[in-house]
């Protein structure tokens, strides 16, 4: 009977580690179900969610850095038709998007409307100096004005140039630069974000993800339109993906991001680049795609930005975007800083640039689970272009189109401690607890299984030794 009951007992005990080690089998599954079910509800935006809150609110602290590059040769370049030296000046730091949104408006449609304003606030101890230092540049107005108006009126154009004093380039400060200053030639406000302060971007509609989760986020209309109204093409007026704050959840980094920036008037995607940690949290880091601003002859897709057959040598320049056709007419290019990316003769017609990927290449760094881009830095480069007249004094001297560097920017924010601590406490900590307790379970059933098997084959031996 004794015999009995330890053989009994052991596979109970057995049959109890498997159902243990079942159990947490069971639970990877229905945790899994559990995180995944939570996540998706709280990464509605709507009022309540934690999506929400981030969201309507102004968010962690951006700042825009900027590098000016300081013109060391002016006259030379004007008399005698030497490339451009420059030496990089800064960063002037601006706190930006501390104001939160305005004119909320949630549709029947599950898309949700809203402006966001725009501001910006020196901050001296993140800066070289003051905003009061000056920059020897180009001129804003004389480069605009060379472009915009025809060559046959280029006579015009050199009679406003002399009786202002203007000249190919000029010494501003870099509040004037950024904010706008009056022109002595146009006698009106000229600046590289003028007007800036008390501005909108948007209207922007999107969608909550209350009916869809992968939708949250995603751009459903900009400035009341579901595509661009500047390239002339179905492709390259495509509004695709966010706005780059956030993405749907449970991202695959197998598949690239979408997101819209108004700045350079276009969608554009980011590919999956490694995992990193950040403040204990896994991020995936992504980075432009390489053949985001790729000439035409490399990547096809990009023939629809190519608009002046001229300047972009039969659109064969690589590593710039012409946004004249949304900056009102104005020979406005972006780029990477120091032309990072782009053909080389962009760096031999203005020597003093040196490209890195390292301090100069965007990227998001997004949590995966929640989709929220917890790190970024956005770095761009505002340029203009000028080249050879005939007619106007200051570019005789001239021997080709340039395009010239004026300021490269990094807007950028990252996840502080506090909001981190909040995060690894609501999500990492849970995950990671369920986690814990499955193994915990798994292994705990297995042993027991294996000891009180073990333990039965052991005991049955010998009670079957003392029978013979």
């Amino acid at each position: 009977m004794g015999c009995c009951n330890r053989r009994c007992g052991l596979i109970a005990g057995a049959v109890f580690g498997a159902v243990v080690a079942i159990l947490g089998g069971i639970l990877i599954p229905l945790g899994n179900s559990v995180i995944e079910g939570t996540v998706k509800k709280e990464a509605v935006i709507e009022p309540g969610t934690t999506a929400y809150d981030n969201w309507v609110s102004t968010g962690g602290i951006v700042y825009r850095q900027f590098w000016f590059f300081d013109v060391q040769n002016a006259q030379e370049v004007i008399q005698n038709g030497a490339s451009p030296m420059v030496v990089e000046k800064g960063p002037y730091t601006y706190r930006t998007r501390y104001l939160a949104k305005e004119n909320i408006t949630f549709h029947p449609n599950q898309t949700v409307s809203f402006l966001l304003p725009l501001g910006a606030i020196f901050e001296p101890s993140m800066s070289v100096g003051s905003d009061e230092d000056k920059v020897t540049t180009l001129n804003l107005a004389v480069a605009g004005a060379y472009s915009l108006i025809p060559e046959v009126l280029h006579g015009v154009l050199e009679n406003r140039i002399k009786s202002s004093n203007s000249s190919l380039f000029q010494k501003r400060t870099v509040n004037e630069l950024l904010w706008g200053y009056i022109d002595p030639m146009l006698k009106d406000n000229v600046g590289l974000f003028a007007p800036y302060n008390g501005t909108y971007d948007g209207y922007y509609n999107v969608y909550t993800g209350k009916e869809d989760i992968s939708k949250v986020g995603t751009i459903d209309l900009w400035q009341g339109h579901r595509s661009l109204r500047f390239w002339n093409d179905t492709y390259c007026d495509m509004i695709n993906g966010t706005d780059a704050s956030s993405f749907a959840p449970f991202v695959d980094k197998k598949k690239p991001l979408y997101f819209f920036s108004s700045d350079i008037c276009r969608s554009v995607s980011a590919g999956f680049e490694e995992s990193m940690d950040l403040k204990g949290i896994e991020v995936y880091r992504y980075t432009l795609q390489p053949n985001t601003l790729a000439s035409p002859m490399e990547n096809p897709d990009n023939q629809c930005y190519c608009k002046n057959f001229k300047t972009t040598r039969n659109c064969t320049l690589a590593g710039v975007l012409d946004v004249s056709v949304c900056k009102g007419g104005q020979p406005v290019y972006i780029s990477l800083p120091h032309f990072l990316h782009g053909s080389p003769y962009l760096r031999e017609d203005v020597r003093g640039l040196n490209p890195s990927e390292e301090h100069h290449a965007t990227f998001l760094d997004v949590e995966p689970t929640t989709g929220f881009t917890l790190r970024f830095a956005k770095r761009i480069q505002a340029n203009m272009l000028y080249g050879p007249s005939k007619v106007i004094t200051v570019l005789k001297k001239v021997k080709d189109y340039t395009i010239f560097p004026i300021v490269w920017l990094n807007e950028t924010a990252a996840l502080d401690d506090e909001t981190a601590d909040m995060f690894k406490k609501e999500l990492i900590f849970r995950i990671e607890m369920l986690d814990i307790i499955q193994k915990a379970l798994i292994g705990t059933g297995v042993c027991i299984f294996i000891l009180c098997l073990i333990s039965y084959c052991v005991v049955r031996r010998s009670d079957n030794r003392k029978i013979v």
